[in-house]
């Protein structure tokens, strides 16, 4: 039987059973396999030889912004009109048969934009090379799912659960669960906040994965389908914002049915509608911060900032030093700081202080 067929089987009895609280145990159990069995399905084959092309492209620039819809979206208009990238458009479906990257140049930054294939229904068990596009939406910063205004809504809903299949969390917090294997002690569940979930439970699904000895702390409510993401440990999440294409095409009416989806922009790519407002969407979402250099006794320079990402870890003034040179950090004395991550302009700090959007930033040697 192939794994195809068990994926098929188990929906299939997933959907017979019924929800309750006596049948818990057991769906989460199914989950597992199926969990298991699309790993084993999306995984790349391990024999040698050609595996025929791909669609990576080389990572360049200060963030990656993915196009995934499915065919006839305006995917390939939209690259174009956003990054003067020639992409072939035309009347027919499947029109782009490979990845065609462009670059944004907006606020200093350098957004490489992705025009993936379409794909189809079925793209999460391999079917119209959807696995390979797929793979490649996982490298992204960002998502920008294309729908047609004029096509159902439905077709939403769909390209989220072939991403879901692939391991992909669109808008999703990661689960604040703590999982650590043990050497004995058996299966162990604790959490910090009410939860409907219980040990027997998080036993069946372990019970699949063969792990005998572990301990799981949750402190947010989550679910089982949660535990088992944080057991498969390969799930990414993803920001991504739904971009409702040719709204000239649709009455009023229609249009303000999108309102009530939250992350949507409209836009039409052909009338050149609203992009403006869909880049400044993107910069928001991508969480970007600039940081502009000022040589010692000179003027900054406010046409080449330094990006950096808006997070504790990557808005440092040592982070900003490893964006630059990883050789610069170990002769940096202190660094002056201009702008509104400052108590009073310059001050003097060290290398964890936290930068703001627009700061200046003057480094000092030893």
């Amino acid at each position: 039987m192939s794994i195809l067929q068990k994926i098929e089987e188990i929906e299939a009895e997933m959907a017979k059973t019924q929800k309750n609280k006596a049948t818990a145990n057991h769906l989460g159990g199914l989950k597992a396999k199926l969990a298991k069995l699309r790993r084993e399905l999306i995984a790349p084959p391990k024999s040698g030889g050609g595996g025929g092309e791909g669609f990576e492209v080389t990572k360049t620039g200060d963030a990656r912004v993915g196009l995934v819809g499915f065919p006839s979206v305006g995917k390939s208009t939209l690259l174009t009109k956003l990054t003067g990238t020639t992409s072939e458009v035309a009347a027919y479906e499947f029109t782009t048969l490979t990845c065609i990257p462009g670059v944004i140049h907006y606020k200093g930054a350098k957004i490489q934009l992705l025009d993936l294939p379409g794909i189809i229904e079925g793209a999460k068990d391999g079917k119209g090379r959807g696995r390979q596009v797929i793979a490649v939406a996982r490298s992204c910063n960002l998502i920008l799912l294309c729908l047609d205004a004029a096509k159902p809504a439905v077709h939403k809903r769909l390209i989220e659960h072939e991403m879901e299949g692939f391991g992909i969390r669109l808008n999703k917090r990661p689960p604040d669960v703590t999982f650590t294997r043990k050497d004995r002690g058996g299966i162990t569940f604790s959490a910090s906040v009410q939860t409907s979930l219980d040990v027997e439970q998080v036993k069946a699904v372990c019970g699949e994965y063969r792990i005998h000895n572990a301990a799981f702390h949750v402190r947010r409510e989550c679910t089982i389908d949660e535990i088992i993401d944080v057991i498969e440990g390969n799930r990414v999440y993803l920001p991504c914002i739904y971009v409702v294409n040719k709204v000239d095409a649709i009455s009023m009416e229609e249009l303000e049915l999108y309102d009530r989806l939250p992350h949507y922009v409209p836009i039409s790519s052909n009338l050149d509608w609203n992009l403006d407002g869909l880049l400044e969407a993107m910069w928001n979402e991508l969480n970007l911060l600039r940081v502009y250099t000022k040589p010692r006794g000179l003027f900054p320079d406010f046409d080449q900032p330094v990006i950096l990402r808006n997070d504790k870890r990557h808005s440092t003034v040592e982070a900003f030093c490893n964006k630059l040179h990883k050789a610069i950090i170990h002769d940096l004395k202190h660094a002056l700081v201009w702008g509104r991550s400052t108590k009073f302009n310059p001050q003097k700090v060290g290398k964890d202080h936290q930068l703001c959007d627009e700061d200046v930033l003057q480094l000092v040697k030893r």
